[in-house]
């Protein structure tokens, strides 16, 4: 069944013929049947009448031809006929006995011809419910109808009964009236004597297998569907299973790669799964803005706090400076014990000035947020929050994917990467140095200061190193190490400049001979 199920899967145009097949067949099927019907119902209707006409011959033959031949008397129309030689039946005992041939025949037709008023040699007649009703119709209703018709019978067996008045005529009333046996004498012209019924039955189980050709469509239609409906069954089942291991497989997968996205940077994780980056071992040579920061005397700093202390600290780090990172667009590299580097133009590059622009715009935003942890920390207990040392260059590197076909790193190499690791080192706590590459992009949006040629070890040419001038030196804000409750300001000296240093100690040697006199009294 199921292989019958992925035949018409894969082959749909066979259940479009069968479905086209079935559509035009059943109105053959049905005009079959009509035909049917109709030729059944003309051989019964043509059957019974048949059988009328043979019970009306074969009476008139015997009762009325047959008499009048045998007899060279006169005629007399009588109700007891058979009692006088030559004589022929009236009109109402004509009925009685007709209507008993017509029903020995046993055919669809009954006849009957009944009354209340029977002559007095004569058994009475038993007239049936609907009969009496249908007489008393007549006879009492002022305005009667020509017929009243009866259907009766089962589901299998079906009869309709057409009864219809007997009215008496002009010589009927002088016959009645005048004989000695009528038991009523005053009856008038229009008076209803008595009923006659038609009763045809029809079996409804003939009818039923007249639709033959419709049943046998019936029957192979709903075998059909109900053979595809087991089959789609079937598939439906086994759908059902398939989206459910799909949809945990997607759930899986989904948390795997959440899991996966830890480990890589937006960017990189984007690339490889919308498919741009294959997990081949292949790189290429690009203009990078390369980023190395490193935080300054970072044992000393954390050589007497406890391990989930420090690990604490140092996630908080990591966090807030890949949460910049990110959002300036930066690819993070890796983090190396303290240090984080980082680079821009790959996999996603704006061009190589605006991705220097972004990388210094970073590292600014980096040193302007750690000067805001760092007060947080100081209010926390930390001695010596973190500081910085920053380094950017601009230049070409190897990037891609370097390792083994089993373990892999996306990374860059080359002497432009380790060109900003060497800056960095010359950098000052909370400082940014530039390469004059890097620089000569982003002169307008920050100001710094060239100094001395270096000479860094595994580089070739001789460096300027350009100092930004750090976040640190230019707010004193972050100065301010917090307020107690009894509005006391604490501030720290060394991180600001001499001058404002002078003015602050300045107006606080002011306050404090302002409130002596005060104090004193």
């Amino acid at each position: 069944m199921e292989r019958l199920g992925l035949f018409f899967v894969k082959r749909p145009s066979f259940l479009i013929v069968m479905v086209v097949v079935a559509l035009i067949g059943l109105p053959i099927a049905i005009w079959l049947d009509l035909k049917n019907l109709s030729d059944e119902n003309l051989k019964r209707q043509a059957g019974s009448l048949n059988g009328v006409i043979s019970s009306v011959r074969s009476y008139y033959a015997t009762n009325v031809v047959g008499r009048v031949v045998s007899t060279d008397e006169k005629t007399q129309a009588l109700h007891n006929y058979l009692d006088v030689t030559g004589a022929i039946p009236i009109p109402a005992t004509l009925s009685l006995e007709l209507g008993a041939a017509i029903g020995a025949a046993e055919g669809d037709v009954d006849y009957r011809f009944v009354s209340d008023y029977t002559f007095k040699n004569r058994p009475p007649h038993a007239l049936d419910a609907f009969e009496q009703a249908a007489l008393d119709t007549f006879r009492d209703s002022p305005n009667p109808p020509a017929n009243i018709i009866q259907s009766t019978g089962n589901i299998w067996d079906r009869k309709i009964t057409l009864a219809t008045p007997v009215v008496m005529s002009g010589s009927c009333v002088n016959c009645h009236n005048s004989h000695l046996e009528s038991p009523k004498k005053d009856w008038e012209v229009g008076d209803v004597r008595a009923l006659q019924t038609v009763t045809v039955r029809q079996p409804v189980a003939l009818n039923i297998w007249s639709f033959k050709w419709l049943l046998l469509y019936f029957g192979v239609a709903g075998t059909i569907g109900l053979l595809f409906a087991a089959i789609q069954f079937r598939l439906a089942g086994r759908f059902s299973k398939m989206n459910a291991e799909l949809a945990a497989n997607n759930e899986f997968l989904a948390g795997i790669s959440m899991k996966i996205s830890k480990y890589l940077s937006p960017q990189v994780y984007r690339s490889i799964f919308s498919g741009e980056k294959d997990s081949t071992i292949s790189t290429e040579r690009k203009k990078l803005t390369v980023f190395f920061s490193d935080i300054k005397d970072f044992t000393a700093t954390t050589e007497r706090m406890q391990p989930e202390e420090l690990t604490d600290l140092l996630n908080e780090y990591f966090t807030e400076m890949s949460a910049i990172a990110e959002a300036h667009g930066a690819t993070i590299d890796k983090f190396i014990g303290d240090a984080i580097v980082a680079f821009f133009g790959d996999p996603e590059t704006k061009g190589t000035a605006e991705d220097a622009r972004a990388c210094v715009r970073m590292a600014l935003a980096m040193q302007q947020r750690l000067a805001d942890l760092g007060t947080v920390w100081q209010l926390k207990g930390l001695e010596h929050p973190f500081k910085a040392r920053m380094g950017i260059n601009t230049g070409y590197c190897n990037v891609g994917n370097f390792g083994s076909d089993a373990r892999m790193d996306y990374t860059i190499i080359g002497a432009e990467a380790n060109l900003a690791a060497r800056l960095e080192s010359i950098a000052e706590p909370g400082g940014i140095v530039l390469s004059y590459e890097t620089y000569a992009h982003v002169r307008d949006i920050v100001e710094a200061t060239a100094s001395e040629p270096v000479h860094f070890k595994g580089i070739a040419r001789e460096i300027v190193p350009y100092h930004v001038k750090s976040l640190a030196e230019a707010s004193p804000v972050t100065a301010i190490q917090g307020v107690d409750d009894n509005g006391r300001l604490t501030l720290d000296l060394g991180a600001l400049d001499p001058g404002t240093r002078e003015k602050v100690r300045d107006a606080i040697r002011d306050a404090l001979q302002q409130g002596s006199p005060a104090m004193e009294r």
